[in-house]
């Protein structure tokens, strides 16, 4: 995975103090200029850190499905492996879990201009993807009414190769531009696997406290993927060294690639107020 970061003194150094003490250990390099960005459609708009967020270890964003009403309570899209609990076992699906977790919300220059609190965990898993959505007490209304941001829309359709993207990262307020090289079988990473996965060129070489980060089209501006893992040392489907294993069982090793998983398959799976419905028609999202 992209590794939550550790060390309440990192990360008091980089975002600022009063950030809390953090996770699990990532390697911390600084920093580099944004990649340059492949052509862009003349009519998008440029990609901006609006509506992401900062945790305490990882990234994220507030984002709402198309038919979400301004009086829904807000949600929040972060990975699974950044739950507070914990990374969840293969087969673990937590639904509707108390939280008090808070985001910093970020503006466009990426400035935190609010604190955003959960009152749950949603949903969250690492089984078939690698995804958290948590459940604020603030409704969209209330976040653009207060603070000028507006959520990010989550697309409904399967993504295409060759999409020009930006990997938005709340926690080091950094962006990284890239293509979607293609989609993976199977990508397994020690003990879990994920289905169709997003792979990135080599241009987006996102780091450990980029978990999380909404993956946004930059034509439409809608988030398509969340960035959650990259292939660190070149070894073989262990902890920090996904491989990709296609539909004949075959594996190939990609080190230095990332990749991120999809996001359009849990559209379904939000109903009115914001529920997660694992019932609801087309949702196929893991159940517990």
């Amino acid at each position: 995975m992209n590794k939550p970061l550790v060390g309440a003194f990192l990360a008091a150094l980089l975002l600022g103090a009063g950030a809390a003490p953090v996770a699990q250990a990532a390697p911390a390099p600084q920093p580099q200029a944004r990649e340059a960005a492949p052509q862009a459609d003349p009519a998008a708009k440029a990609v901006t850190f609006a509506g992401t967020v900062a945790l305490s270890n990882c990234s994220g964003s507030v984002v709402r499905s198309p038919d979400a009403a301004p009086t829904d309570p807000a949600l929040v899209l972060s990975n699974g492996h950044c739950l507070e609990s914990g990374f969840p076992g293969p087969g673990e699906v937590v639904v509707d879990q108390p939280s008090s977790r808070t985001f910093t919300l970020l503006n466009a220059s990426g400035s935190g201009v609010g604190t955003l609190k959960a009152s749950k965990v949603a949903y969250g898993t690492m089984t078939d993807t690698d995804l958290s959505l948590y459940e604020t007490t603030s409704t969209y209304q209330q976040i653009e009414d207060s603070y000028g941001i507006q959520a990010l829309e989550l697309e409904t359709a399967h993504p295409t190769a060759g999409t020009a993207i930006t990997v938005a990262s709340g926690y080091w307020k950094r962006t990284y531009s890239c293509d979607i090289d293609g989609f993976v079988h199977r990508l397994k990473e020690g003990r879990w696997a994920w289905k169709d996965s997003v792979r990135y060129t080599p241009e987006c070489r996102t780091i450990g406290g980029t978990s999380g980060s909404p993956v946004i089209d930059d034509a439409t501006g809608k988030v398509v993927a969340v960035n959650n893992t990259g292939n660190e040392s070149g070894q073989e489907c262990t902890d920090n060294n996904p491989c990709e294993v296609d539909e004949n069982g075959e594996v190939t090793v990609r080190e230095g690639i990332n990749y991120a998983q999809q996001t359009y398959t849990m559209v379904p799976c939000i109903g009115a107020g914001s529920k997660i419905d694992l019932d609801r028609e087309g949702c196929a999202l893991p159940k517990p």
